[in-house]
């Protein structure tokens, strides 16, 4: 049985935030869940601040309709960069293979993949991925991971083999 994905994309930047630049990240995300066949429930930019950034993240993992959260921005060294730290106070459980294979595959294109510091991780029901800011990083990303999205998703809605009835 296949679950349709139903994303909520959250564009991480202050200057996106403050319309000082386009979100293009977010828009490519857009495009690429759309191809997998994904409702996309909500797109919204945020700023870097990180209470906020949790709060959200929490709310948007418990709405029932829900089951995929891709965040993009936050994830590098800079002072405002609290995307992993937020995520880690909205998770129930960590999904580390995915944030690794995302860093190691993408370390095949550039030196830049070592310093994201994106997390993945689960609550409630929803899936939560932290992929980097720019296009391409998210574009690179997203490839790995995107074999494996729908089968994640039927087995938090509880699509499995192995399902206690």
């Amino acid at each position: 049985m296949s679950t349709q994905i139903r994303a909520i994309i959250i564009t991480v930047s202050d200057a996106c935030a403050a319309r000082e630049r386009e979100d293009a990240s977010g828009t490519a995300l857009v495009e690429l869940l759309t191809e997998v066949g994904a409702a996309i429930v909500a797109k919204v930019v945020v700023n870097d601040d990180l209470e906020p950034l949790a709060h959200k993240l929490r709310a948007y993992a418990d709405l029932k309709h829900v089951n995929l959260i891709v965040t993009t921005g936050g994830t590098g060294f800079g002072h405002r960069d609290n995307t992993p730290e937020a995520t880690l106070q909205a998770i129930e459980r960590e999904a580390p293979g995915l944030a690794e294979a995302m860093r190691i595959e993408t370390l095949k294109n550039t030196p830049m993949a070592m310093i994201s510091r994106g997390v993945c991780g689960i609550r409630s029901d929803t899936l939560i991925v932290n992929l980097p800011g720019s296009p391409k990083a998210v574009r690179e990303s997203f490839g790995v991971i995107k074999p494996v999205l729908g089968h994640v998703v039927d087995l938090l809605a509880g699509e499995t083999a192995h399902r206690q009835q």
